[in-house]
């Protein structure tokens, strides 16, 4: 197999990447037969998962340009993946080229891929951290933080398809509220979260699947996921599913929404 620019010469390309899984769902160019084959499997179960990933993604995109429009001009995008397609940085920067962005995840591959992608492409006003949402200081301790996020100034959150794959024992609601003790008034809080609701017997075939790969999730009810957002001022149209965030198109609409089984909101520090 050809090594591209983007992969590290350390990276075993016999293993599948969830990031790079995740790509290949959003019908990216990031990823390999490795992936693919496992992505399939995961697609024998679940037929549509490929059209929640993805409108998963147009909610970040919305999420974003909307962030840009109150004016936020720094997003932390926690448990980011690798920044391929609609990624935050290219929207924001599109929308206003003043605007930072700093992705951090714990996967050494999605780092490793994200770090070689951004040089590639000479992003600007970027960086990428790999750190632990798990443990809030260290991610808002970092020195690539620090040095390109202004916390005195409002901060855009992004908590994308992240808190599911933080266990109940590691209290999600109680690493939240750490984060936002540092977040200025006015900074966004964006959260997009798998769940049963709606759609109970293929999210449950899904969270078990992810269980047996290592990389497990916790589908969560809209009361709970609706507790993460304390401390904030959801805006309209508050908790809904996916699809119904502010959908700019009737591409991004779906008739029965809860099949997408996850969960959408944008709050503002108050």
């Amino acid at each position: 197999m050809d090594r591209p620019t983007w992969v590290c010469g350390d990276i075993d390309l016999t293993k599948p990447s969830t990031a790079r899984v995740y790509d290949y769902y959003l019908g990216g160019s990031h990823n390999f037969a490795v992936d693919r084959r496992q992505a399939r499997q995961a697609i024998a179960l679940w037929p549509e998962l490929p059209k929640i990933m993805q409108a998963n993604r147009a909610f970040l995109r919305r999420a974003v340009r909307h962030c840009v429009s109150l004016g936020v001009r720094q997003f932390l995008d926690v448990g980011s993946g690798i920044p391929t397609v609609g990624n935050v940085h290219e929207v924001a920067q599109r929308a206003n080229p003043d605007c930072r962005v700093v992705y951090v995840d714990i996967d050494p591959i999605a780092v490793a891929h994200s770090r070689a992608l951004l040089a590639e492409s000479r992003a600007p006003r970027t960086a990428t951290v790999q750190a632990d949402l798990r443990k809030p200081e260290q991610v808002l301790d970092d020195p690539a933080v620090r040095e390109l996020l202004d916390f005195d100034e409002p901060v855009a959150l992004l908590m994308v398809s992240a808190l599911h794959f933080v266990s109940p024992n590691d209290n999600p609601a109680a690493l939240l509220a750490e984060y936002s003790e540092v977040l200025a008034p006015g900074s966004p809080l964006v959260i997009s979260h798998g769940t049963a609701d709606g759609h109970p017997d293929r999210a449950t075939a899904h969270e078990q699947l992810y269980h047996r790969t290592g990389t497990p999730i916790w589908m969560r009810p809209a009361a709970e996921i609706a507790g993460f957002f304390t401390g904030f001022d959801l805006v309209e149209p508050g908790l809904v599913y996916l699809s119904q965030w502010r959908p700019e198109s009737p591409d991004e609409e779906w008739e029965h929404p809860e099949r997408l089984s996850g969960y959408a909101g944008l709050g503002i520090r108050n």
